[in-house]
């Protein structure tokens, strides 16, 4: 029988899964608190489920160009 990662495929190119908001602390290694701050401010989420949300990365990142000076200047 194949194992799990046999069987894994790549995403297509440009395509980025959405992130749980574990995995956006961990990739920017900050708090929940932090993030939760950051969404407070306006950071795109996408709703999931039904209380659930989930992160573009790319839109993460273009939001973060974009707000870098007032978060630097609010930590």
């Amino acid at each position: 029988m194949p194992k799990k990662t046999d069987r894994a495929t790549p995403l297509p190119a440009g395509l980025t899964p959405l992130l749980s908001q574990k995995q956006l602390e961990t990739y920017y290694d900050v708090s929940d608190w932090t993030v939760l701050q950051w969404i407070k401010a306006g950071m795109p989420v996408e709703p999931f489920g039904a209380r659930g949300r989930r992160f573009d990365l790319n839109e993460v990142k273009a939001w973060m160009a974009e707000h870098s000076a007032q978060l630097a200047a609010a930590s």
